[in-house]
């Protein structure tokens, strides 16, 4: 069961709804991690892991769906920004051990 922000009464409320927002949020990055894995299979050169083109497309697009959903765009690019560097530093080193290996 889901409580609206303005309906929480407790500090206890906001924790529960926080904490099945942060459950909900890690489903999602486990999802998104293993297409991210699948990319990394499919990619042959640890050089196709950073795309400049990519990077700013995705960039753009989280910004501009900050905007719509009142969330501070600023922010919402930090955190990507950062997945995006975790996700080129795995894939990178996925691709790099395919290759030591064969």
């Amino acid at each position: 069961m889901t409580t609206a922000p303005a309906d929480c009464q407790t500090k206890e409320d906001v924790r529960a709804e926080i904490d099945r927002i942060d459950q909900a949020l890690l489903q999602l990055f486990a999802e998104r991690h293993r297409y991210v894995t699948r990319m990394a299979e499919i990619k042959t050169d640890p050089h196709e892991a950073r795309d400049p083109v990519r990077i700013e497309a995705v960039i753009a697009k989280v910004r501009e769906r900050s905007l719509a959903l009142d969330l501070d765009e600023d922010q919402a690019e930090l955190v990507w920004r950062t997945l995006i560097d975790w996700n080129i530093n795995y894939e990178k080193g996925i691709i790099a051990a395919r290759r030591r290996a064969l």
